[in-house]
């Protein structure tokens, strides 16, 4: 009889065997963390998440139905994400000039214009609304020429959607600045030294490579314009029907202490939010498996 034979698998060994995903933890304790991970998960997020949906039920369904699908709440939707959207997009493309320029190149100031860009996070929304106003009111700094060709920006939709790509900018730069730290510059010139375009260089090595943490960073910074408030109230000019965001329109519910209204419309946001993430993260996944990650 072989000593392999005699040797067998110690139960702890045994389960590590059927459940090898055990051997890849390096903190003790899985069930115990899941637990603690799970419970506070449910207090911070998805209690209050139900709690919003249960309470927009309060109301009956007709008029529920009709909260949500007016005039005005639907005038506030088409605002609110379709302006969301197009400062995502400018800032998906931006941000990735702004991240390539802050990787690839030095210049003097460089450092400045690094933390120039965090500004964003760290200045209250309500700031950088009246900086916004300022600069881009017909008497502003940039209003005032545009407004001499008949063009206004500041108090349209044009500004709204000013404001929501200056709070989104920085999600993008982040989620691509450090992927592109670490693509190897060596491969680009091996392309070129294959005879390899700038263009087919882009294409079919970058571009692949920098995918998911650009659709991560167009996902942050969607979601953060879809709920951007304060920087959005001064500039709008906060018009029914024309410049009136959803958030808006949800605080206007609470002043007036119509709370199942308010949660009906934060469920709307709730479950168009979900689903938009849901497609981005899809395409993340897709991403991931076409490119190897």
């Amino acid at each position: 009889m072989s000593a392999s034979t005699l040797i067998e698998p110690l139960p702890q060994q045994a389960s590590q065997k059927k459940q090898p995903w055990l051997q890849k933890s390096v903190l003790p304790g899985f069930g115990l963390s899941l637990g603690f991970g799970t419970l506070y998960a449910s207090l911070i997020v998805f209690i209050p998440l139900a709690a919003l949906v249960v309470k927009s039920f309060e109301m009956p369904l007709d008029q529920l139905w009709d909260v949500i699908t007016n005039r005005r709440a639907l005038a506030s939707y088409r605002l609110t994400f379709g302006a969301s959207l197009i400062g995502a997009t400018l800032n998906l493309f931006f941000g990735l000039i702004v991240a390539w320029v802050l990787v690839r190149y030095t210049f003097p100031g460089k450092r400045i214009v690094d933390a120039i860009v965090d500004l964003p996070f760290a200045l209250p929304t309500a700031v950088a609304g009246i900086a916004l106003t300022a600069i881009y009111a017909p008497n502003g700094l940039v209003g005032q020429y545009f407004a001499l060709i008949d063009i206004k920006i500041a108090y349209t939709w044009i500004g709204v959607t000013i404001a929501l790509t200056f709070i989104g900018l920085p999600f993008v730069v982040r989620t691509v600045q450090p992927v592109l730290a670490d693509l190897e510059a060596e491969v680009e010139e091996a392309a070129a030294s294959l005879g390899a375009s700038r263009w087919q260089t882009f294409k079919r090595i970058i571009f692949p490579a920098l995918l998911p943490s650009l659709l991560t960073g167009f996902a942050l910074s969607f979601a953060r314009a879809i709920g951007e408030y304060g920087s959005v109230v001064f500039i709008s000019g906060n018009m029914p029907y024309r410049t009136e965001i959803t958030p808006l329109l949800i605080m206007t519910k609470l002043e007036q202490f119509d709370y199942a209204g308010a949660a009906a419309l934060g469920s709307v946001m709730l479950l168009f939010s979900f689903i938009l993430l849901l497609l981005i993260n899809l395409l993340q996944h897709w991403s991931h498996k076409r490119t190897g990650g």
